[in-house]
């Protein structure tokens, strides 16, 4: 029911949108500026260039890439809320922001849901539970079994909210206690598991790869809901037990919510060519990423199911925002 109710009220947004946020003349008819809440030279900033450009070639109009990180994508998120909403202002989003902040964050300054509405997913890809590479346990289900055998709980590292919850659900899932170790960045968080500090560790695939190659670390499963190419021996949690664990790290481009729809469309169109532009191809094929082209609405039903399967992981966990 709150579901349902939640999608009625963003149907009824566009209606409650001001007046004054009238579609320009002509779109673009200036420079557009993308805010990226990651320092540059991060993944999400090489993508945002990468797209930019062939975005400013197909429009005409200069493409400009402003990063603003800090405050788990907060400031980044409020910059595009005082933007005008015309449209030449877009931010590139992420899971944490959108999904795991207001699950674990208690007065954010912003809604997900309401401040910003969704252009075009972008890319996705899963993330990966990795233990020490001489580690005795092959699968999840080892994991699970040692620690209830020991009667301790596992020490399970992560550097940010989203992996924080894949952890505890872990712990919830398999019926075990987790003690979090929280990291600033994964390469204190993968020395620690080389050097078998950590018995376990939730990260992103594609960055941990080149450990793995080293096997210095090896991937027990991954979240995805299907094996992944870089990693075809890894199994999925569905996979090693886990029924319905399926998570994503993902990026979208999203714009103030009173943009005009004929703005946000046509930005969308344009993105839909973008990704498939040969110079987006060699990127996405670079990283190994999933494209995820979903136009606005289906957009909003993918962040949406993302945000609830946190949520029902949170309060199974008794986990409580602060």
């Amino acid at each position: 029911m709150k579901r349902r109710t939640l999608l009625a009220g963003l149907a009824l947004a566009p209606a409650l949108r001001p007046a004054l946020a009238q579609a320009p003349a002509a779109w673009p008819s200036k420079q557009i500026r993308i805010y990226v809440p990651f320092n540059a030279g991060s993944g999400s900033d090489t993508g945002a260039r990468v797209y930019g450009e062939i975005l400013g070639k197909m429009t005409g109009q200069p493409v400009v890439v402003e990063n603003r990180p800090g405050a788990s994508g907060q400031l980044a998120i409020q910059a595009t809320k005082q933007a005008p909403a015309d449209g030449h202002t877009i931010l590139l989003a992420s899971n944490s922001p959108l999904t795991v902040n207001p699950v674990v964050m208690k007065n954010l300054p912003y809604d997900p849901f309401k401040d910003i509405r969704p252009v075009i997913g972008l890319g996705r890809g899963p993330a990966a539970f990795v233990v020490k590479g001489d580690a005795p346990f092959k699968s999840m289900q080892d994991v699970v079994a040692f620690a209830k055998r020991e009667r301790r709980p596992l020490n399970a590292g992560n550097y940010s909210a989203g992996y924080q919850l894949l952890n505890t659900w872990l712990g919830t899932a398999g019926g075990i206690e987790v003690t979090h170790i929280a990291y600033k960045g994964g390469i204190q968080m993968a020395n620690d598991v080389v050097a078998g500090q950590l018995d376990i560790v939730a990260t992103d695939l594609g960055g941990i790869m080149p450990l793995v190659q080293d096997k210095r670390v090896r991937v027990l499963a991954i979240t995805g809901d299907k094996r992944h190419p870089i990693s075809p021996e890894s199994p999925t949690m569905i996979e090693s037990g886990f029924p319905d664990f399926v998570s994503w790290v993902w990026t979208a481009f999203y714009v103030r919510a009173e943009t005009p729809d004929d703005v946000t469309n046509r930005l969308a169109d344009l993105m839909q060519e973008v990704l498939v532009a040969d110079k987006a191809k060699a990127y996405h094929a670079s990283i190994n990423v999933e494209v995820m082209a979903f136009r606005p609405d289906e957009m909003r039903r993918f962040q949406l199911g993302e945000y609830e399967r946190f949520k029902r992981v949170a309060d199974a966990a008794g986990v409580k925002p602060q």
